[in-house]
């Protein structure tokens, strides 16, 4: 790492905190409480102008991103180490490590005087002193940084690229250490953004965002859809406001590309919020169902589905366990799941996670999965999805319920639906080292007329 920023040579008398720094550490408790980062991030940051969010999504991401490695760096300067201190002072220590590491527009001065003043606020002046000594040793020690490797491979993954160690050592056994490497730092690589035309074919919204100043950029294995480029303020935009597009991941949209539902049809998507792959079935299916059990989420589903002005959509709060429908052409359930596939966009999951949750959540993805199958009608095809990558979410749930449904059978969908690159024994694998985009999984199942 090449760090150029001057060690900091003293101290500012009890500045005023800024705004976002508070946000930060607002979002960071919020996490500690069990509130999602995504949720966490809306919720705290409402006051704050473009510029002030982008700031604080950059820094309270980023530290997540790198917290093993920011903690390995706190253990050496923390007497007792960094378990000793309390929750909140580790979070704020955190952020304010990461701003003098890792954040170039911040400098030094400001990045200790902030975060000493932020941690006396609410923690005391004993707290703030013992900010202040381990943030100036840090930024004076800048050189000689970087913590000891450990002498455990699967330990050193964890801290070079901070994930649990659990996961690492789970990956590796499945993809080799070089493998599990690759996919760990592709994590760490912060998620693009990618949008889908909608109601207008792709040139014709290039000409647009490109009109507006935005750099736009061809995105491989999903050739309709567009990368943008720079710090781009997506709701400012004349075409999105026009609901000239919407934001998708290409792992999303090769899900349902891969579904391939009838043209004309009739389909159900039961756990469809946000709702951008029911939007994408709706360009072949007459009419789609999209239902979500969350009264909030289908609320923010109807209101993204009112500014595309979109067409053959009926949203329902429904339970995919209990769907409240006669049998259709087609039904996606794009399970929940662990998301081990999208860490790199919501990096707060990697830390969230517990081994209990394999057995919870799978116990939930059979359920969905057998009430889903009803609602099929006979020749209709059913599509089961999550973004995971763990094959216990993945081949083992349709493996087992293919065992114990005979009447259906995996059927692909025709050659050239979706680039041969994510097909892997008539499933749909999409994985974030290798693809360069989130990661998903989908199964295509045919049942019998």
């Amino acid at each position: 790492m090449s760090i150029v920023k001057r060690p900091y040579q003293g101290t500012q008398k009890g500045p005023e905190v800024t705004e976002s720094r508070t946000a930060a550490a607002l979002v960071l408790a919020d996490l500690r409480s069990g509130l999602l980062l995504d949720l966490a991030f809306e919720r705290r940051t409402t006051s704050l102008d473009a510029r002030d969010r982008r700031w604080v999504q950059e820094l309270v991401w980023g530290t997540l991103r790198t917290r093993a490695r920011l903690d390995a760096i706190l253990a050496e300067r923390v007497r007792g180490g960094i378990a000793k201190l309390d929750v909140d002072v580790a979070d704020v220590l955190r952020v304010g490590v990461y701003q003098l590491l890792h954040m170039d527009s911040v400098p030094p001065y400001a990045a200790i005087g902030q975060t000493v003043q932020l941690i006396k606020q609410r923690h005391g002046i004993g707290a703030s002193k013992l900010a202040n000594a381990v943030l100036r040793r840090v930024d004076r020690e800048r050189d000689t940084v970087e913590p000891p490797v450990p002498a455990d491979a699967h330990d050193a993954l964890a801290q070079a690229h901070s994930h649990p160690r659990w996961v690492v050592q789970r990956w590796a056994e499945r993809w080799g250490l070089e493998g599990a490497e690759a996919l760990l730092a592709a994590n760490n690589q912060p998620a693009g953004i990618v949008v889908r035309p909608y109601g207008m074919e792709r040139e014709p919204l290039e000409g647009m965002l490109q009109d507006a100043g935005v750099d736009t950029h061809e995105v491989p294995l999903v050739p309709d859809s567009l990368r943008l480029s720079g710090s781009v303020a997506l709701t400012e935009l004349g075409a999105f406001k026009q609901g000239a597009f919407y934001v998708q991941d290409p792992a999303a949209t090769l899900v349902a590309m891969y579904a391939h539902v009838p043209t004309g049809g009739t389909v159900a998507d039961l756990c469809a919020a946000p709702g951008g792959k029911a939007l994408e079935l709706s360009r072949r299916a007459a009419m789609v169902l999209a239902a979500d059990r969350h009264p909030a989420r289908v609320e923010r589903m109807r209101q993204g589905f009112a500014r595309l002005n979109a067409h053959a959509l009926h949203i329902v709060a429904a339970d995919a366990t209990q769907p409240p429908i006669a049998p259709v052409d087609a039904v996606l359930v794009d399970v929940p799941c662990t998301g081990t596939g999208t860490f790199r966009r919501h990096p707060d999951a990697r830390w969230r996670l517990r081994v209990s949750d394999f057995a919870v959540l799978g116990a939930l993805q059979k359920k969905i999965l057998r009430a889903a199958a009803t609602v099929v009608k006979p020749g209709g095809v059913l599509v089961y999805s999550t973004c995971s990558l763990e094959l216990e979410e993945n081949d083992d749930q349709v493996r087992t319920f293919l065992a114990d449904h005979p009447e259906f059978t995996l059927e692909p969908p025709p050659a050239g639906v979706v680039p041969a690159a994510v097909l892997d024994h008539g499933y749909l694998r999409v994985l974030p080292h290798i693809h360069g985009f989130d990661g998903a999984f989908a199964a295509r199942l045919r049942r019998a007329t």
